[in-house]
């Protein structure tokens, strides 16, 4: 019989991160029973759970945006890399001026944190963990994403964006860390499980797997990506816990080889092999290119002989991760980067002169100045978008299928999918960046043939469906970058206007005025798909 073996799964190295102290009130250390107790009033951890739901929505880490910087040096960086790039850091300029947020979707607010033994609150930590994360909901321009169900299929929204994702476990010694994250629908979605065996565990077998499911993450979550595979698990729902924290950096210290008490560890060989893949994959930031991932993190955990789990998430573009702790010395949240603008290059980009698009002419017009150009166009909008997205398409189609026609704004102006973020006072819109547009695929066809939806806007590969439709009736989709929602309420919308359905909030219909707003021709009306030539590599 083998000897008794005892390892913290996951041993972290030491913590590099740069803190800045938030306050040294609300902690106080006393003795008890010959122990060093860490008291800890619940004031803190709300305004720890404020800080940081704030600043994770307007300031990026530094080592992000210097990735993203990084491209913009790169010689073998397309054009539509560069661009996508020189975006996202004027982007998170704007972001960093604290009213606009980096992305439209503030996300669900998400808190794993470690409590040692010796940490004492005298409270449910979650209910002051979740009041400084509504305190910051409702003080700043975010967005509220929540919904809430009723019955199995009457649901609505929370409005205030809780509840939380609070997930605390328990630890040595009197310190408490957090991490904090907000997480879009974008990267959310692209999170995925797969039940594999033994048998993917060769290198002929993992690599055409790899290359595959990288496929399956499309352009929809905003690429680049912090990219983390994760093969193995005690669990299906430990795998998807390690595939969370990799994606946000929180395991980059783990040992870089395996042991006999099946520890965690990251493989640098294959992720140096993934980060490869992924070049060479060709979609790039989004509109084709190398840049795909910023990099890969590949973490390999112990597993029970009968199962395999293998975990891929990401993180986005809005990279938005923060660590917290509490201390006997106070309340710290990591630094976050608070001048973006060092990262802006001199001289923009050169790139070929995008093509200018008048949207305020009648539809067919439109149409036909875009059948004059071929997927992969870069364009500049200008003119009159309507907003609907998921709720607002279902309640279209229920008056179509009801007998109703289609509405006229519908039929007369392209449709951007999207949800705003609260408005700044002063300002015409809040950030305001575009949606996935797979989630509106199945209404495609149904909407075109009825003349609506002729020109869609919004981010990510579609499915065939689209393609399939776009060339029966004449339709175009236009892919706008995803991520870039600050910029683009800042500089691109002029102004915001309900004019249906106002109940559904964020998911109103609405009519915009934009101008210079940037898209790329993906799907047109001869059946062409910028995204097919990647999907049959």
């Amino acid at each position: 019989m083998a000897e008794f073996i005892y390892e913290k799964p996951f041993q972290l190295g030491k913590d590099t991160t740069e803190y800045r102290l938030l306050t040294k009130d609300y902690v106080e250390l006393v003795e008890f029973d010959g122990r060093k107790i860490l008291k800890v009033d619940p004031k803190g951890l709300e305004l720890l759970a404020q800080e940081a739901m704030a600043d994770v929505s307007f300031y990026l880490r530094k080592a992000h945006l210097q990735s993203v910087a990084k491209i913009l040096q790169d010689p073998e960086a397309t054009d539509n890399d560069r661009f996508v790039a020189h975006t996202m850091l004027l982007n998170s300029v704007v972001a960093a001026e604290g009213q606009l947020p980096t992305c439209q979707d503030t996300g669900t607010a998400i808190v794993v944190a470690k409590k040692g033994e010796d940490v004492y609150t005298g409270i449910d930590d979650g209910e002051a963990l979740s009041r400084g994360i509504y305190t910051t909901y409702q003080d700043r321009n975010l967005r509220y994403s929540q919904v809430v169900p009723f019955t199995m299929f009457d649901e609505k929204n929370s409005g205030i964006n809780l509840p939380a994702q609070i997930d605390i476990y328990s630890n040595q010694g009197n310190k408490y860390e957090f991490l904090f994250l907000t997480k879009g629908g974008g990267s959310g979605n692209k999170t995925y499980l797969y039940q594999e065996t033994k048998a993917l565990l060769n290198e002929e077998a993992l690599t055409k797997f790899v290359k595959a499911k990288i496929k399956d993450l499309g352009t929809s979550a905003c690429p680049p990506y912090h990219l983390a595979l994760v093969i193995g698990g005690t669990s299906a729902e430990g795998n998807l816990a390690t595939v969370k924290k990799a994606s946000a950096g929180y395991l980059d210290n783990l040992p870089t080889e395996g042991n006999e008490s099946g520890r965690a560890f990251r493989d640098l060989e294959w992720e140096a092999k993934v980060q490869k893949m992924c070049e060479e994959y060709g979609v790039g930031a989004q509109f084709g290119g190398k840049y795909f991932t910023h990099d890969v993190r590949v973490i390999r955990l112990p597993r029970h002989a009968a199962s395999c789990p293998v975990g891929i998430g990401v993180s986005c573009s809005a990279d938005r991760n923060v660590k917290g702790k509490i201390t006997e010395d106070g309340i710290f949240l990591e630094q976050l980067e608070k001048n973006p603008s060092q990262f802006i290059p001199e001289h923009a980009p050169e790139l070929v002169k995008a093509i200018d698009i008048d949207l305020d002419r009648p539809m067919e017009e439109v149409c036909a100045e875009l059948s004059k150009y071929p997927v992969k166009t870069r364009l500049n909008l200008s003119g009159t978008l309507v907003v609907a997205r998921d709720i607002a398409h279902a309640k279209i189609k229920e008056i179509l299928d009801n007998g109703g026609e289609m509405p006229e704004y519908m039929k007369n102006h392209p449709v951007y999918y999207a949800g705003p973020a609260k408005t700044p006072e002063g300002m015409a819109s809040g950030s305001f960046g575009p949606t996935t547009a797979g989630r509106m695929d199945p209404y495609t066809d149904l909407f075109q043939s009825n003349k609506g939806a002729m020109v869609m806007v919004a981010k990510g590969n579609r499915s065939q469906q689209v393609t399939d439709s776009c060339a029966k009736h004449g339709g175009f989709y236009l892919g706008s970058i995803g991520g870039p929602a600050a910029i683009l309420a800042k500089t691109s919308i002029k102004s915001v206007e309900v004019i249906d359905f106002p109940e559904l909030g964020m998911e109103a219909v609405r009519k915009i005025r934009i101008e210079n707003f940037p898209a790329f021709i993906i799907v047109d009306d001869k059946g062409n798909d910028f995204f097919q030539e990647y999907k049959d590599r």
